[in-house]
């Protein structure tokens, strides 16, 4: 039998929120098949620490460190690209924040900055990168959205409106750019071991809401190991998949959403019913590794993500 052609190989893959996590991983799957690949993140520390890993495995990688949500970013991105890499092949859009808590404790502002990281900054890149996909054999589109981009989670609003938004815009993009060769795969993964709990920011009563979340992103029954989703979502990149929904978890709740919303909505508002209050004091945007300190989970729910985490670059829980 012939071995599958490896589409990939030989390509330029710009990734971003590639320093830590589920990004980090994405590029190290994408080296593994012989792409050269340029990481992408805010903090340079981080950053120089993911180049230096992926180097170590044998990757043509390079690295540029800036923040997506201002306007002017992308543009100067696509030209650190084609200076050090070339033309982008493979873009896949990753890079996002999480804010857990109650809407009460939430401001106007964390929305905004939820659209601008995980649909603005998407929009952008991918309006600069558009020329450089048209023009590629293997023009290829990853937009790293979430089950909370289908399913409207509670405690999640910040995020889950800036996943919808991200996976409208990546459905949309697919229909408009399949006559012109290029593919776009819209991913909607559910909760993920990669530490993201230490680096989630928390409303209302912190240390509670940290409980609940870390939890859920740790234990395997809830959450999924990250690095078989990123084997995944690279496949079905590679495959030109037009979905890709990860976790049994969330294939059965998008299946349920399908079949019976009105059942759907009246199983979220009991889960909201069961989570945190905001409290007299809400906290607003505690990082995780801080809310961990003020959480009375115990630390053996959460060693499989705390693990990940320490292994992906995310930060160190305070305990």
């Amino acid at each position: 039998m012939t071995a599958r052609k490896n589409r990939l190989r030989g390509r330029t893959a710009l990734v971003t929120g590639s320093s830590r996590g589920l990004g980090l991983l994405i590029a190290r799957e994408l080296a593994e098949r012989g792409c050269r690949v340029m990481l992408c993140a805010r903090g340079a520390e981080g950053l120089a620490a993911a180049e230096a890993d992926l180097r170590a495995r044998g990757a043509d990688v390079a690295s540029f460190a800036c923040d997506l949500s201002d306007a002017s970013a992308a543009a100067s991105l696509l030209a650190a690209v084609h200076e050090r890499v070339g033309a982008v092949d493979i873009l896949v859009n990753n890079a996002g924040i999480i804010q857990v808590g109650p809407v009460e404790a939430a401001e106007e502002a964390d929305f905004r900055e939820a659209m601008e990281t995980m649909f603005f900054a998407p929009l952008r890149l991918v309006l600069a990168a558009l020329p450089d996909l048209r023009g590629s054999e293997a023009g290829t589109l990853v937009s790293i959205s979430s089950i909370g981009g289908r399913i409207a989670a509670p405690h999640l609003l910040p995020y889950v409106a800036a996943k919808f938004a991200h996976a409208g815009l990546s459905e949309g993009l697919r229909a408009e750019l399949t006559q012109s060769g290029v593919r776009v795969t819209t991913v909607f993964p559910g909760l993920m071991r990669t530490g993201s709990h230490t680096a989630a920011r928390f409303h209302g009563r912190s240390g509670a809401e940290y409980s609940w979340f870390a939890a859920a992103a740790s234990l395997p029954l809830l959450s999924m190991n990250a690095s078989r989703a990123a084997r995944a979502i690279v496949r079905a990149a590679e495959r030109g998949r037009p979905e890709l929904v990860l976790t049994l978890a969330a294939k059965t709740a998008v299946r349920l959403q399908g079949l019976a919303p009105v059942t759907t909505a009246r199983l979220l508002a009991t889960a909201a019913r069961t989570l945190p209050a905001p409290g007299q004091h809400p906290h607003h945007g505690m990082p995780g590794a801080e809310a961990a300190a003020q959480s009375r989970l115990p630390r053996w729910v959460t060693i499989l993500g705390d693990r990940a985490g320490r292994h992906l670059g995310e930060p160190k829980p305070q305990r």
